[in-house]
């Protein structure tokens, strides 16, 4: 198992010329400080999409000599070409990564069979555990269970971030899976209710803004204290709509701004929160910061 409990899916702060490295250690320090059980680098959250090669390997490289023996650091390597998520793998289990996340090839919309094909073409190229992703809201394409329940016979395919939104297929993959792959929540508003069906924690975005908060929520959960759990849970939910009440990481990237541990810029086509949601945001902020 790559981890247990809260891994955060970090954003990456930038300069107006390129990373924010300064930032980045404040960050990573924050995620230690505040008890998170893995991070990962170059998420969604993290606006790959918008960075260069060059960029993205030194932001590999800072994290995992930062968190060596500390934390395990987890990369996103997804793509929507094969031989790119190939080569992006290569490189990230070249740098020392623990583990890797690859979402289903957006805008491709590969069938089943295509989906199938892909994950294992990454997997038989490398040795690092491989988390899929499946978060049909921005890829156009649903990872189904039983497609995942094929995968997961593969001895490189660990686990599943499912953020389908949909606990049904959530708990028909557990099912289809259990003893063979791992089931984490990629959606912080139902982390809880995934862990009582078998789920093994959360891949968060409001673990960036709330570490300790979300840590403690899942931490609670697998030391048995489930009403501790759920009542964090449904204080949660308030501060994950805020989260995304516009495309992530406009968001979160703002709550860390409000934080003081990164100046939140963003590139295009990401623009900057609205006035009116990010009040929300700030209003409710303090409740979650420990």
């Amino acid at each position: 198992m790559i981890f247990k409990g809260t891994a955060t899916a970090l954003i990456t702060p930038f300069t107006r010329d390129g990373v924010d490295f300064e930032s980045f250690d404040r960050i990573l320090d924050d995620q230690l400080a505040g008890g998170v059980d893995a991070v990962v680098v170059l998420g969604t959250t993290g606006e790959p999409a918008t960075m260069t090669a060059t960029e993205k390997k030194s932001v590999i490289e800072f994290a995992v000599n930062k968190l060596k023996g500390k934390l395990p650091v987890i990369v996103g390597t997804g793509a929507n070409s094969t031989a790119a998520a190939v080569e992006m793998s290569l490189l990230a289990e070249s740098l020392g990564a623990d583990a890797l996340l690859l979402v289903t090839p957006y805008y491709n919309k590969a069938t089943q069979r295509g989906l199938i094909a892909h994950f294992t073409a990454v997997a038989d190229a490398v040795h690092t555990p491989i988390i899929c992703y499946n978060v049909p809201g921005r890829t156009g394409v649903n990872l189904l269970p039983a497609t995942f329940a094929e995968l997961a016979e593969h001895e490189n395919i660990a686990a599943i971030k499912e953020a389908s939104g949909n606990m049904e297929q959530i708990e028909e993959v557990i099912r289809l899976t259990e003893g063979k792959a791992v089931v984490y929540s990629g959606d912080d508003g139902i982390t809880i209710p995934v862990m009582a069906m078998g789920g093994m924690g959360v891949i968060s975005v409001a673990s960036n803004a709330a570490p300790r908060f979300t840590a403690e929520m899942t931490s609670a959960f697998l030391s048995g204290d489930l009403k501790k759990a759920a009542k964090m849970q449904l204080e949660m939910l308030p501060f994950v709509r805020a989260l995304f009440s516009e495309v992530n990481p406009i968001p979160v990237k703002k709550a860390m701004e409000l934080r003081g541990l990164c100046n939140g810029i963003l590139r295009l086509p990401l623009t900057e929160m609205g006035a009116e949601n990010a009040a929300k945001l700030e209003a409710l902020l303090p409740s979650f910061v420990k």
